[in-house]
């Protein structure tokens, strides 16, 4: 048995880890800040022992320089160190983007030793890091400091909040120990993760064995199953960095920690995403397999029209049933059933919404998160994305900017 404690001042409660941030005018000029405002662009993760590190990456082909970076690195390498950077992406810049990154890393190890350092960054692509900036920042950060809250706002673009959890896990035996996570993200997501960066802390004692397999089972249980606008960066990271120093660890405890940790970050991912008021579960069942429940709940996430028919609360199910019939996958008319929430909206034998059931689905739109539930009745298949809605402006300005 085990018991999880929600924790205030996320990172701050891992043993042996530091963390903060230095503005080094990336997006804004220091003379230009508020003195009661703290703000950076640059920011770091240390751990004073060496770490066991697991990573996820996108799926976009286009890797960024900081991605390919930390995969020269040899299998099972450890490392102390993560330097992150807003502003600038440094993806689609080539070997020189790489190269740039090494020569960041070489003028990080004259302040401070560092072991296989990994660096994340987020903004603009196309674009080589300005390696003074960013260097820097190296004289202003205090590396013994644990303002977590300092890094949370580092690494935010287009967020409209930090996002930063913590929890303590207690085991039947009195050990204990901590997972802590900060990430950013609120555009660019679908269920190939977003556009995003996280970052997972623990002390727990966690083999190296475990990390990749527990992270992996994580990733696909929360930021591989939002969907905000459909598309996928070029620098969608997650890290789970551990240092061990509780010495305790318990695999059941500590995989559900981290699936709940990361899923809380991805609904406020989602709640935060540019354009978007409601939070919506789709809910995909009775389908042939797993895989094609998948396929049409990932394209409800997906899909712009449902976007917007959830932006103006129209009840309609005709997007719902578009989406599904267009995915790809067996479904029958006769044999689904769409709800909102508990309320039938779709059937073989109510196809028409009558005038008491209209205004109950109105009402559950209203809301600020609901469930869509599609039932295909021709298997046991079944799947959960997570989307949200998008405003007819957001969806129109945004087509024109990828044009």
């Amino acid at each position: 048995m085990f018991k999880l404690f929600p924790l205030k001042n996320g990172l701050e409660n891992v043993q042996g880890f530091f963390f903060g941030a230095a503005n080094v005018g990336m997006r804004t000029k220091p003379s230009d800040l508020n003195s009661n405002e703290i703000a950076g662009d640059v920011a770091f993760i240390r751990s004073d022992t060496p770490c066991d590190i697991a990573a996820v990456f996108t799926t976009n082909v286009f890797q960024a320089a900081p991605i390919k970076h930390f995969q020269k690195y040899p299998k099972d390498f450890q490392t102390n160190f993560v330097l992150m950077n807003a502003k600038n992406a440094n993806a689609m810049t080539g070997e020189k983007g790489i190269e740039d990154i090494d020569t960041l890393f070489s003028l990080l190890s004259e302040k401070i030793d560092v072991l296989n350092p990994v660096m994340s960054s987020t903004g603009v692509i196309g674009y080589r890091l300005p390696i003074n900036k960013i260097a820097s920042a190296f004289d202003i950060f205090d590396f013994n400091t644990r303002n977590s809250d300092q890094t949370a706002k580092a690494i935010m673009t287009t967020d409209s909040f930090k996002k930063e959890l913590a929890y303590k896990i207690e085991l039947e035996n009195g050990e204990s120990f901590h997972i802590g996570a900060v990430c950013k993200g609120a555009g660019m997501i679908n269920p190939a993760m977003a556009t995003m960066l996280c970052f997972v802390i623990t002390d727990a004692d966690i083999p190296k064995s475990d990390m990749t397999e527990l992270l992996n089972d994580a990733t696909e249980g929360s930021f591989n199953r939002i969907s905000v606008d459909g598309d996928t960066s070029t620098n969608d990271t997650v890290l789970l960095l551990a240092n061990k120093q509780s010495g305790s660890y318990h695999k059941e405890a500590f995989a559900k920690a981290l699936e709940k940790i990361m899923f809380e970050l991805a609904m406020l991912i989602l709640k935060d995403g540019e354009g978007a008021n409601k939070l919506v579960a789709f809910e995909v069942k009775g389908a042939k397999s797993q895989d094609e429940a998948r396929k049409a709940s990932r394209a409800l996430s997906n899909s712009l029209l449902v976007k917007t028919a959830l932006f103006g609360e129209d009840p309609n199910w005709g997007r719902i049933a578009s989406t599904i019939g267009a995915s790809g996958i067996a479904c029958d008319d006769q044999t689904l059933t769409i709800h909102y929430d508990d309320l039938l909206i779709y059937s073989g034998e109510h196809r028409e919404l009558d005038k008491i059931r209209e205004d109950k689905a109105y009402k559950i739109m209203k809301q600020d998160s609901f469930k869509v539930t599609c039932d295909l009745g021709l298997g046991d298949g079944a799947y959960t994305s997570y989307g949200c809605d998008l405003s007819y402006e957001y969806v129109k300005i945004n087509a024109e900017y990828r044009t």
